[in-house]
């Protein structure tokens, strides 16, 4: 068994007291696969509006919930809380649209998945209609959820001599998790996932909404169409019950004072590098021409940084190396006497002339206005990080990931390379932890000085 946990790395956001799951669908459904065909043992839940409801009142179920090891956040209905809280869901994890990501992926890693739930028949006509469209796919057994004459043991037994690597079990929130949670022990099952109504959509039973439907985030007012006397409490009453219990979070007025604050971040992030830009022009294009000049190299370099909650973008810079720097790299990084992630040299070789000189006052990272213009970067924030920087860090150091990265930050102005990484990365966390528009401002104003005196500059 690898000593990676496919989620390891992941990351996530807390709303309503649950930790949710921030993933793209593709790479969920990889590790979820990955932790199957690694026998890693995973409990695996949905929480969506409706769940939150029941878990207000159902402490039984908000306790067996809770236990599971990776919950997924499921609807717009949760994106809009978390907006509303302060959070950023990112993409939505619904079972619906993640179902034929795993059977894709567990069909290319031979992963065998078994269904069980639903009325007679229904799981039998999912797994058919999954087969039909990934061949090769290994369906371990299905069984529905509603079979009277067979007792639990019977259904425990049978599901773990089909040896399946993933078990789906649609029994309905809140009896499915409270199923999962009383029987996880006897389940020699890897990966073991409630998906609620999910083997009714694939089975045809019930048809799913239009793409676009979907797109607008209103599916819900579909499947209020297509069952309305049995989803009209759900949906018609539950949707008030879930806005009012949004609104009585404590953290839903932190999450009005964050919407204020990043609205007034953004507003100085354009204002500051359109003025900027605007008044240091005739200077940019003078360092520009120089660094033509030097070495007919590009004046610019462009290099992929992970931004905010992860997301890639090209960080701009004026090049201050050599233009085989990148092919030298391997050989000095024994030479480094820089330890941890964050690679620096003091007297680097591959440094040019001038590219001295703009290291040494930051010039270099000037061209990083016309990031912090698009949006892909702030004024202040954590230095925008390599992806194999992101890898290599501890999963509480991704909590960095949760800002915009700026152009400076707090150890930027308290000495920048002199600082050890792990240092770096506590002293980015307290600044994501403690936001606020006027630390951000005494931070632009400290980074004056620090540039002038050039202190841990290399």
């Amino acid at each position: 068994m690898p000593t990676t946990d496919p989620f390891y790395y992941s990351q996530y956001f807390k709303i309503f007291g649950f930790n949710l799951l921030f993933q793209s669908p593709k790479i969920a459904a990889r590790n979820i696969v990955e932790c199957a065909h690694t026998q890693r043992t995973k409990t695996i839940n949905f929480i969506n509006a409706h769940c939150v409801n029941i878990a207000a009142k159902d402490s039984e179920y908000r306790s067996a919930v809770n236990k599971s090891d990776h919950l997924l956040p499921d609807g717009s209905g949760m994106k809009l809380a978390a907006r509303l809280l302060g959070e950023n869901m990112g993409p939505n994890l619904n079972g619906t649209d993640l179902f034929p990501l795993i059977c894709a992926q567990a069909e290319k890693e031979q992963v065998s998945i078994y269904l069980h739930g639903g009325a007679p028949g229904i799981a039998r006509k999912a797994a058919q209609a999954m087969q039909k469209k990934y061949p090769n796919l290994m369906i371990a057994g299905t069984s529905n959820g509603f079979d009277d004459h067979a007792d639990t043991d019977s259904i425990i037994d049978k599901i773990n001599q089909s040896r399946a690597g993933i078990l789906l079990v649609g029994m309905g929130v809140p009896h499915q998790e409270k199923w999962l949670a009383q029987h996880r022990h006897k389940l020699r099952v890897p990966v073991v996932m409630g998906v609620g109504g999910l083997f009714d959509y694939y089975s045809g039973n019930i048809p799913r909404a239009p793409e676009i439907v979907r797109k607008w985030g209103a599916e819900w007012m579909w499947r209020l169409m297509m069952e309305p006397r049995r989803l009209a409490g759900r949906y018609l009453v539950g949707n008030v019950k879930f806005i009012a219990y949004t609104f009585s979070q404590f953290s839903f007025w932190r999450g009005l004072k964050l919407q204020a604050y990043y609205l007034a971040k953004r507003a100085f992030d354009i204002s500051a590098s359109l003025a900027a830009l605007t008044l240091l022009s005739p200077f940019l294009l003078l360092i520009a021409a120089i660094i033509k000049a030097e070495d007919r190299g590009p004046i610019f370099f462009r290099q992929v940084r992970i931004g905010r909650h992860g997301k890639p973008f090209h960080m701009w810079k004026f090049r201050s190396m050599s233009i085989d720097a990148e092919a030298r790299l391997q050989k000095l990084l024994a030479q480094s006497d820089r330890k941890g992630s964050g690679f620096k040299m003091k007297n680097d070789p591959r440094v040019t002339n001038i590219g001295g000189f703009i290291r040494r006052y930051s010039i270099d990272e000037l061209p990083q206005l016309f990031n912090i213009l698009s949006g892909d970067m702030s004024v202040v924030g954590p230095r925008p990080s390599l992806a194999s920087e992101v890898l290599e860090a501890s999963a509480v150091s991704h909590a960095r990931l949760r800002a915009r990265p700026g152009l400076t930050c707090s150890w930027q102005v308290s000495g920048r390379a002199e600082i050890p990484y792990d240092q770096q990365c506590n002293m980015d966390i307290e600044y994501v932890n403690n936001p606020g528009l006027f630390q951000d401002i005494k931070l632009v104003f400290r980074t004056i000085p620090a540039i002038l005196f050039s202190k841990g500059a290399y």
